[in-house]
């Protein structure tokens, strides 16, 4: 409890979908038109840096259209959804895949899981009228500047503001007063490292070094170099599939997880039995935002796909294809401009619902519906991004897998 009034008393009140791009971004968005059936496109990592993120949020989308379709469909119709690829930043695939499934259709694009990638394809999408529901996007690039207004983008993740409280928080509750914080420089490392130094700083400990890499970087001898120098009583290592080259080269420099306490974000936490030496991890402590999913939810998406190792950002992505269907129900259109004006309308202010059919009986009936998901109370802002979120707490075990500890809750 603690832990979570600090984190909401340290997180500011977000706008919404925006952020900085070279685009023109924040016109009025495109009106598009229905064509009498619901297709969802997935732009979600099947490859790159992100990869290990996929199966998770490509199962919660086929689980929700799955039970949508279940419970008679939307406006009459079986939903679709078309698969595509978002990759990363590096492989420049995603404009491609978001015309292939534009040209395929798509009302609504579930995606992109990195906040990067996104910004290369958010006008893209809304000026096609579509619209664009990140399961996983955290940048606070998307609250400010030109997207700072009611537009078609819209998420079920929260901001890296409160990921930043919770784990300055984490930080300060293990007793850490000398933090080295190692991030990629780009606007999702830079953004946490700052979070999370001033929320140390507030709190009386120190930042020992903020070193930063490139996206791009063929090596990280002198950062890690800086890190060790720092002599750190604690080390923060915000990355993506890079930590497995950099976990060992901390070692090397004796500021390795065994010789000095390590943390993660969700960029990072995932699972190393296959890729780092047993052991290697063993206390390492990681963030991810989401709630707690139920042994339910978890059964489900099993079904769904039976090799699944990791849960994270499954509800998210589940809860924004849910939160899109009763959108079009409300709006009675398909059209992704207007099924934008309902996304809000649908998650706030109504009768509580919790599963797809019995939000659409009651939509069908003329109520005004607050679906609450298997990712939270979602509880949308005005301009669409969560007011409300939960940030999870996990730890590895002696198998470089990891285990959730905690969940803390907090308000944006």
């Amino acid at each position: 409890m603690r832990l979570a009034s600090i984190a909401a008393a340290g997180v500011l009140v977000l706008a919404a979908c925006g952020g900085d791009s070279d685009d023109d971004g924040g016109d009025s968005a495109a009106q598009s038109e229905a064509d009498g059936v619901l297709t969802f496109g997935s732009l979600l990592p099947q490859t790159g840096s992100l990869a290990f993120l996929g199966p998770p949020e490509f199962a919660g989308v086929d689980l929700a259209v799955e039970e949508i379709n279940e419970a008679g469909g939307v406006l009459g119709e079986d939903v679709v959804h078309v698969k595509g690829d978002s990759g990363d930043t590096d492989s420049g695939i995603a404009p491609d895949e978001t015309d292939r499934l534009l040209d395929a259709g798509a009302d609504v694009i579930i995606g992109a899981a990195s906040s990067g990638v996104s910004m290369t394809v958010i006008d893209k999408i809304m000026n096609a009228g579509a619209v664009m529901f990140s399961p996983a996007n955290t940048s606070t690039s998307f609250d400010e500047g030109d997207y700072a207004e009611p537009d078609l983008y819209f998420r079920t993740a929260p901001s890296d503001i409160l990921q930043g409280a919770v784990l300055s928080n984490l930080l300060i509750q293990d007793g850490k007063q000398n933090v080295a914080i190692l991030a990629r420089q780009d606007s999702y490392g830079e953004t946490l490292a700052e979070q999370v130094g001033e929320g140390l700083e507030a709190a009386g400990s120190t930042v020992a070094a903020t070193v930063f890499y490139g996206e791009n970087a063929q090596s990280y001898d002198s950062q890690v170099a800086d890190i060790a120098a720092s002599d750190p009583d604690a080390v923060l290592l915000i990355a993506f599939e890079e930590t497995t080259t950099i976990i060992p080269q901390l070692v090397s420099a004796g500021v390795g997880p065994q010789a000095v306490d390590t943390y993660f974000v969700d960029g990072n936490t995932a699972d190393y039995s296959e890729t780092l030496d047993a052991g290697l991890l063993e206390g390492v402590k990681g963030t991810i935002p989401g709630a707690d999913s139920s042994q339910d939810f978890k059964d489900r998406l099993l079904e769904i796909d039976p090799d699944l190792d990791s849960f994270a950002y499954a509800a998210e992505s589940y809860d924004a294809v849910i939160v899109s269907a009763l959108a079009a129900i409300a709006a009675d259109s398909d059209a992704g401009s207007d099924i934008a004006e309902e996304i809000v309308n649908v998650t706030r202010d109504g009768e509580k619902c919790t599963t797809f059919a019995e939000c659409k009986e009651l939509l069908e009936a003329g109520e005004d519906i607050d679906y609450d998901g298997v990712s939270g109370p979602i509880e949308l802002g005005e301009t669409g991004s969560p007011t409300a979120a939960s940030i999870g707490i996990y730890e590895y075990d002696g198998n470089n897998q990891i285990e959730a500890v905690d969940f803390i809750d907090g308000n944006i």
